[in-house]
């Protein structure tokens, strides 16, 4: 199995972040072929009592790494990185994990 992982630091607008992420581009991104899963993580703090650096935890599975290239090319997945890097561009580290 493998995870593409988006890790977003704090917005300015948290509001409005939310607003955008969970009725734009969550369902965007949704419709990507080959996706199995998507598990979004809500940052609430660290184990010290502090505000994290980081707002939300986004986990994408796929089957393989092809399946997630794939995914990537299509016209769905163009429409979803579009759309991260319209509004969270500068707020976003993606990786791709394998899980062990």
């Amino acid at each position: 199995m493998i995870k593409l992982i988006a890790l977003y630091k704090q917005p300015k607008d948290k509001e409005a972040f939310d607003e955008h992420y969970f009725n734009v581009h969550g369902p965007i991104t949704e419709k990507i072929p080959g996706l199995q899963r998507m598990e979004v993580t809500k940052i609430v703090g660290t184990p010290m009592g502090k505000e994290s650096d980081y707002y939300i935890l986004c986990e994408m599975y796929y089957e393989n790494h092809e399946a997630l290239q794939n995914g990537m090319r299509s016209a769905e997945g163009k429409a979803s990185g579009k759309d991260l890097m319209g509004f969270a561009g500068d707020l976003v580290t993606l990786m791709i994990g394998e899980e062990v």
